[in-house]
């Protein structure tokens, strides 16, 4: 019989500009997977909604407040991370309130879902840009 594993639930953020690019976030020194670009978010934590953990995760790692309803599910991402199993929810935002500014991580950078396969990424966010891409084709 298999074991059970442990879940870890995630929620991420592809928050878009008026120019239809997304946010990405390096990971900082000493986190796992330093160096990494990701979507902004992080884990949700014992009775929290994913769409209350990510509008908390915004506010703390950019500075930024976010209306739950402004939250549109887009894909997530199942992968194993060590002996714990991750899913990773990703979420669709184009409006907040505040500037965007980076408060955890290394650095912040702005690209359009068709430029993201040029950011070295953690494997599980590989699904969630190639839905991106489909959702934003290049325009002819």
């Amino acid at each position: 019989m298999e074991n059970n594993p442990t879940y870890l639930f995630v929620v991420a953020a592809a928050l878009q500009d008026r120019n239809g690019n997304f946010l990405l976030q390096k990971r900082p020194v000493g986190k796992p997977m330093a160096g990494l670009w990701e979507f902004p978010g992080g884990k949700v934590e014992e009775g929290e909604t994913p769409e209350s953990a990510l509008t908390r995760e915004l506010e703390e790692e950019l500075g930024i407040v976010v209306d739950a309803s402004a939250l549109e599910p887009v894909a997530f991402a199942s992968e194993p991370l060590g002996d714990r199993h991750l899913l990773l929810l990703l979420y669709r935002c184009e409006s907040w309130e505040g500037t965007v500014e980076t408060r955890e991580s290394a650095e912040l950078i702005w690209v359009a879902a068709q430029e993201m396969d040029a950011a070295e990424m953690p494997p599980a966010d590989g699904p969630l840009v190639d839905q991106l891409k489909l959702l934003h084709p290049i325009s002819a």
